[in-house]
């Protein structure tokens, strides 16, 4: 059965008037020679002629209307949808598979139904649990009398997915590379997934268990796979190794690292921010992720500051400030609920891993805990004022558009930089290694 959508909610507490500043070094965030136009760069969403228009509103002393086309490109990244399709033959584990890369486990409220025999009869969505905007596919096992593999694709809405993965548990047959062909000549990408990985190596080492080499038993498992497509007619295929029980373990970061760079980047924004943390490259991509939207957001608030209307500003602020510090919180897994999970899978009590947690944006965001960061972030905030007013010369000619722009930047770079430790510590602490 699919899970249900979260609804999204959005905090609408106001902050009061912003307290004093007192000065403070900070390191500059970006090097001197970047202008306006350089700043552009980091844009995901966004056309030519958008970029343009930014451009010259931010040269011009335009913030509201810089603030406005920002926006929307941060929506639109927001709003970016993620099709996975997963196939291969009945027991594969393909729906193990849709478990895992959601970061859920299989016998979990929203986890896809898991068996020995075929379990999904039609296309069945699983919205990701913190990004429903991701969702993954499972669908019915290829080769079945219900679904032959010449007219599969056109059965389960080919053109619904971004891409493909194909799932064999033991060897790839003419029903994989069939399909592969198919969706190669369609246009779309297809990833080859050797799943169960983990209970072949365990079972060598029981039988062999004096000549066991896992290094080798992996790359003999992985050329046997490509073999087998090579006599099937499908060209320099490429295999993952994966275990849906050990998903940092194997070829899962190749298979991410792939995916990263042949996805389109609202996409991999996407995707990247869904995956499931299990590894400190992953955090660290995260973390420069959401490092790149940072002056956006500031950006849009110098530019409603900039706009006379009483309160508008500290009312934009409260939201982009606890929204952002709410979703940092999640997407480094520091929530209560991924806290609980993560220590019932090492079998570790929850509290011994909280105690590795320094910031206080592991707990709840509320407006109290707002106003207290936005304390200590002030003379951070201004030293950023200084800076962008020498470079920048806009941000200094707009001061309540500047103070603003500096605060949020400050707090939310500075605020990332805590929950990425955090998350770090976490996860050493979980695993005991530098996972």
């Amino acid at each position: 059965m699919a899970a249900k959508r979260p609804v999204k909610t959005e905090p609408s507490e106001s902050l009061p008037k912003r307290p004093r500043l007192d000065p403070m070094a900070v390191q500059s965030p970006l090097a001197s020679e970047n202008k306006a136009a350089g700043l552009i760069e980091e844009y995901d969403i966004i056309t030519e002629e958008d970029i343009e228009d930014i451009k010259d509103a931010l040269e011009g002393g335009r913030m509201a209307e810089a603030a406005s086309k920002i926006m929307q490109n941060l929506q639109a990244l927001e709003n970016a949808c993620l099709d996975i399709a997963v196939t291969g033959e009945s027991g594969s584990g393909k729906s193990s598979f849709v478990n895992a890369i959601r970061g859920l486990g299989d016998d979990e409220e929203e986890s896809a139904d898991t068996g020995v025999v075929e379990t999904t009869k039609v296309p069945t969505p699983y919205p990701h649990p913190k990004h429903p905007n991701v969702t993954v596919w499972d669908l019915p096992g290829i080769g079945t009398p219900e679904f032959k593999s010449s007219t599969y694709l056109e059965q389960v809405s080919f053109s619904r997915y971004d891409f493909f993965i194909l799932i064999a548990s033991e060897r790839f047959k003419s029903n994989h590379a069939q399909l592969a062909r198919e969706i190669q000549r369609l246009g779309k990408h297809f990833y080859f997934v050797r799943s169960k990985v983990d209970a072949d190596l365990e079972a060598t080492k029981r039988r062999r268990p004096k000549a066991y080499n896992e290094e080798a038993i992996l790359r003999n498992i992985r050329e046997n796979c490509q073999e087998c497509l090579l006599a099937e007619g499908v060209a320099a295929p490429q295999v993952f190794l994966l275990s849906s029980w050990e998903l940092n373990k194997y070829d899962f970061m190749q298979l991410e690292d792939t995916l990263e760079k042949e996805l389109p980047r609202h996409k991999r924004h996407a995707f990247l921010l869904a995956l499931p943390n299990i590894s400190l490259a992953i955090l660290q991509k995260k973390k420069e992720a959401l490092q790149k939207q940072i002056w956006k957001l500031a950006t849009i608030s110098c530019g409603v500051a900039a706009v006379p209307i009483p309160g508008l500003s500290v009312a934009c602020d409260t939201v982009i400030l606890v929204k952002s510090l709410s979703e940092y919180r999640q997407n480094f897994g520091l929530d209560e609920d991924s806290l609980n999970k993560l220590a019932e899978k090492v079998d570790k009590p929850v509290e011994e891993i909280k105690e590795v947690i320094k910031s206080p944006l592991a707990k709840e965001i509320s407006r109290d805990l707002v106003v207290k960061l936005l304390t200590k972030a002030g003379g951070g905030a201004l030293m950023l004022v200084e800076y962008f007013a020498s470079t920048i010369p806009i941000f200094g000619s707009v001061a309540a558009g500047g103070l603003s722009f500096g605060t949020t930047y400050y707090m939310l770079k500075s605020s990332l930089e805590e929950v990425a430790g955090d998350a770090q510590n976490v996860l050493i602490k979980a695993f005991e290694s530098g996972v």
